[in-house]
């Protein structure tokens, strides 16, 4: 299996270079790169123990592959695989594929990093690639927003680096088990770099411009799964102690409460979606053991929603809600919806309950605020005004990844069948409920427009250095 391992990683950036070589096959190259990346994962699920690989010993590169890898794998094949279909009669180029199967591939080796040098660099590819992605149209604001991300990106892995060779200094090793009895400082600067790259609590207030001016197959790849590659290694760092663990199930609180509370107040639907990522991404590390399932029922839905805001005729919900869209569309936008919001029968109502069952008692309250403030979110879209003969000029290709999506959150239902007991289904539709009543009472009619001065690019440093401060506060104790 270590020699599966290393060719299944090596296989997308073999994909890629023969991308370049034969172009006419760019679309197929990458479709089969992300079954490959399925393949392995289900793999994983069925291999009693987790696959432990040393490369360069004395580097101390070191890779593992389990079943929490084995999720975020998934998520990345299915999000891809979508993308991937979503463009296949485009006019996107040989050059948008190869770089689309390269963030592929340097996300399914950041998912399986043991130690912050390969992690480094596999971020550092996935940033490059990805950068690409969102300057693809060449426009000045495209450009401008890849520029931005790149510049964020960068300076939140020179924090990181830095922390990196602290923890060396001390333990003489790379390995991320050599945070706990590190310098604080070394925990608090590793951790601000993977918080920016990620998106987690202030840091991540780069990310709404991102993924909502970006195009919208980029879109569904960032958001879907790209700001998962520093998730992974917050989880495994949260799972080596008790103190460390602490420490991120506290910001995954914060940013779950922060990222929802500017989505119930946005009126653009791409930047609600992209504020909603935020507080996902709280749920994810609020219970680092079973991060892995809700990430990838996260991954399905934001996907998909982000390839269906790209097909209404408006991104402003108050147009949307005088502009009935097509029933066709309204149905898939509503099933997606009332997954991420836990309704039953759908992928996210399992990854709710099973998040929720493992909460601290002190986490109990606000998560199910955040739960409540998701039902209030995506009440925009459910109860949009739709007609069955609305004007449409919807490709085929969204259809078959809109379907390939939604049939996987019906199908990753089943992974968590334990959660269908009388309790946990009154809870979820109660959640809903007071959610959607929430809404129709206050918030639809609120006309209150959140500033964007911390979204503002000179003032990125700053909402760093106070994330920073913060974490050093947490981290001497």
């Amino acid at each position: 299996m270590n020699t599966i391992t290393i060719i299944w990683v090596a296989i997308p950036f073999f994909l890629g270079f023969m991308i370049f070589l034969i172009p006419k096959l760019n679309r197929h190259l990458t479709l089969w790169g992300t079954i490959a990346s399925a393949a392995y994962a289900f793999q994983l699920f069925l291999e009693p123990s987790p696959i432990k690989l040393n490369l360069l010993d004395s580097f101390g590169v070191t890779l593992i592959a389990d079943q929490l890898s084995g999720y975020f794998i998934l998520t990345n094949a299915l999000v891809t695989a979508a993308v991937v279909i979503y463009c296949w009669h485009s006019d996107k180029t040989a050059f948008f594929l190869a770089q689309t199967i390269l963030v592929h591939g340097s996300l399914n080796a950041a998912f399986i990093c043991a130690d912050f040098v390969s992690l480094y660099v596999a971020l550092e590819v996935s940033g490059i690639a990805a950068f690409l992605l969102i300057a693809y149209p060449r426009s000045d604001r495209s450009i401008w927003v890849g520029l931005r991300y790149l510049f964020v990106s960068n300076t939140s892995m020179l924090f990181y680096l830095v922390g990196a060779v602290l923890v060396y200094q001390t333990h003489h090793s790379f390995s991320f088990a050599s945070l706990k009895g590190s310098p604080p400082e070394a925990l608090a600067l590793i951790f601000l770099g993977l918080f920016i790259k990620a998106g987690i609590f202030v840091s991540g207030l780069w990310l709404p411009l991102t993924h909502s001016e970006s195009e919208t197959p980029v879109s569904a790849l960032m958001s879907g799964i790209v700001v998962k590659a520093s998730i992974l290694p917050l989880l495994r760092c949260a799972l080596i102690s008790d103190e460390i663990n602490s420490i991120v199930s506290i910001f995954g609180v914060g940013t779950a409460l922060m990222g929802v509370s500017y989505a119930v107040l946005e009126k653009d639907t791409k930047r609600m979606l992209a504020f909603h990522t935020i507080s996902q991404l709280g749920f994810i590390l609020v219970a680092p053991a079973v991060g892995g399932f809700y990430a990838l029922t996260h991954g399905l839905v934001k996907s998909s929603l982000f390839l269906i805001a790209g097909s209404l005729p408006s991104r402003n919900f108050k147009e949307l809600q005088n502009k009935p869209i097509n029933t066709t569309i309204w149905i898939p936008l509503v099933i997606a919806s009332l997954s991420i919001s836990g309704f039953p029968l759908l992928a996210g109502f399992g990854a709710k309950f099973l998040t929720m069952k493992n909460l601290e008692s002190w986490q109990f309250i606000a998560m199910n605020v955040a739960a409540v403030g998701t039902s209030i979110s995506f009440a925009k879209f459910i109860f949009l005004p739709h007609i069955k003969d609305a004007e449409q000029n919807i490709k085929s290709d969204f259809w078959t990844a809109i379907i390939f999506l939604i049939t996987g959150l019906i199908a990753v239902n089943l992974i968590y069948l334990q959660a269908y007991d009388i309790a946990g289904i009154t809870k979820a539709i109660t959640t809903i409920a007071i959610g959607w009543l929430a809404y129709h009472l206050i918030f639809k009619k609120l006309s209150i427009y959140l500033p964007r001065v911390f979204e503002e690019f000179e003032h990125l440093v700053g909402v760093m250095s106070l994330t920073l401060i913060l974490l050093f506060w947490m981290a001497f104790p």
